[in-house]
């Protein structure tokens, strides 16, 4: 008979108790009010079939990394910040604001009490080398030519949209069919962000960068004769001026399709002044529906334009113009320290993703921001239909038609400089990346090419 084998017990011992859950650690910042969404619903590839987030599993590598001797001394600052002057880091912080709460635990490294994204880029199914092609018209480094088989809007589809909508109901701005599919959407400010412009006619660039002041102004100064001689011959910003748009499409509901192909902008009377003309007048009453429908004319006629030279610009140059445009872009970059050659990385990576659009927000009236997208090279990077001026509405009224153009669905990112960016990103729970020295644009570059952003 087999006997059960004895086994020792202990009567004083007490049995284990079970493991509790580990805690969720979260690192709350003070005065945050806005921030990026969880994991899952931001990075594609990283969902669950419940759409929940998900932890990195053991063998896969994570986004962020974090040491367990972290300490935070942080004291709820928004934005990270950068000296000016201060020696290059090889992953230096993004001046990004974002919620600590939405991310796990491990993931950050601990670096003298600062926040630095490890440098470990994060899989994702639509990963591919990004083209850093630069578009043409502009005086970047040699050897980085203009992507091929350049996306040209359809001149078919302009017309049948541009018909006379009944009950005068505004005309969309224009979303591509792709709008559904979006997935994040980056709001750009123009000026100090992508180009250096006006920064160059008050002298602050000089100043703070430590260039010579008298060349300097002399670049912007040259550069400002371009922009508005463009704008007043070929973009008809002399009628235009005092009908500023939000964007190009706002008019178009007024638009009865007619063909322009022998129409005569210089013999129909139209003045743009709200105190021109008359009701007798050729053109008929301001705000009346002749006049406004030959508003729509040359907005429609403005969008042709943009569309047939955003890449080559200088076919609306006579010869000595273009020679100057080229010395200009060339002059700016070398003052510059190759700015918007910088920004053109980050925003070539973010068009060559799948579901991702670039989105420029500009305080400029329209017609001079689309000249000044035309003479800077950036008519391949912006779609006509992506460009919008706060110069009536401000720009966080801007960012409310953005957003009702994309959804809420759609993950907002707003880059800038200035605090009107700033406070409409806030006010609309958007994330703010600050651009204040080229070494943000650097950073900025970095964080997209590690899928932080």
């Amino acid at each position: 008979m087999v006997q059960d084998p004895a086994v020792t017990s202990y009567g004083n011992q007490a049995a284990f108790s079970p493991l509790a859950q580990s805690s969720v650690y979260s690192f709350p910042q003070a005065g945050q009010t806005y921030g990026l969404p969880p994991f899952g619903a931001m990075w594609p590839g990283i969902k669950t079939e419940t759409g929940l987030p998900e932890a990195p599993s053991v063998g896969q590598p994570g986004f962020l990394s974090f040491s367990s001797a972290y300490t935070s001394t942080q004291s709820g600052q928004l934005h990270y910040s950068y000296p000016s002057q201060g020696k290059p880091r090889s992953h230096p912080p993004p001046p990004f604001s974002f919620s600590f709460s939405s991310i796990p635990l491990a993931c950050f490294q601990n670096d003298a009490n600062t926040l630095t994204p490890a440098p470990r880029r994060c899989p994702r199914p639509s990963d591919a080398p990004p083209q850093e092609n630069l578009p043409p018209g502009i005086a970047l480094p040699a050897g980085l030519a203009l992507p091929t088989g350049a996306r040209e809007l359809e001149d078919a589809g302009r017309r049948n949209s541009v018909g006379k909508a009944k009950g005068k109901a505004k005309k969309p701005d224009g979303c591509p069919s792709t709008d559904s599919d979006l997935e994040r959407v980056f709001l750009w400010d123009l000026d100090e962000t992508i180009i250096i412009f006006h920064s160059l006619l008050t002298g602050s660039f000089a100043q703070k960068f430590g260039k010579d002041p008298a060349t300097v102004l002399n670049l912007g100064l040259q550069m400002e004769e371009l922009i508005f001689e463009l704008a007043d011959t070929h973009l008809f910003f002399n009628d235009l001026e005092e009908c500023d748009q939000v964007h190009v499409e706002d008019v178009a509901s007024d638009d009865n399709g007619q063909d322009l192909s022998n129409y005569n902008f210089l013999a129909d009377g139209f003045s743009g002044s709200s105190g021109g003309g008359g009701g007798s007048g050729p053109a008929g009453v301001p705000g009346g529906v002749e006049w406004m429908r030959k508003l729509a004319f040359r907005y429609r006629r403005l969008k042709e334009i943009y569309n047939a030279y955003k890449t080559n610009v200088g076919g609306l140059l006579s010869p000595m113009k273009r020679d100057l445009l080229l010395r200009l872009q060339s002059e700016i970059e070398n003052v510059t320290d190759a700015w918007l050659s910088t920004a053109l990385k980050s925003l070539l990576l973010i068009q060559s993703r799948g579901k991702c659009l670039n989105i420029l927000v500009t305080t400029t009236q329209l017609v001079p921001a689309l000249a000044k997208v035309l003479l800077y090279g950036l008519g391949e990077v912006f779609s006509i239909d992506t460009i919008y001026s706060a110069t009536k509405i401000g720009k966080e009224s801007c960012f409310e038609r953005i957003v009702s153009r994309f959804g809420k669905k759609v993950t907002y990112v707003v880059i800038g400089d200035g605090r009107d960016e700033e406070f409409a990103a806030k006010q609309h729970n958007m994330p703010f990346w600050r651009i204040s020295t080229h070494g943000d644009l650097v950073s900025l570059h970095q964080a997209l090419e590690l899928d932080f952003l």
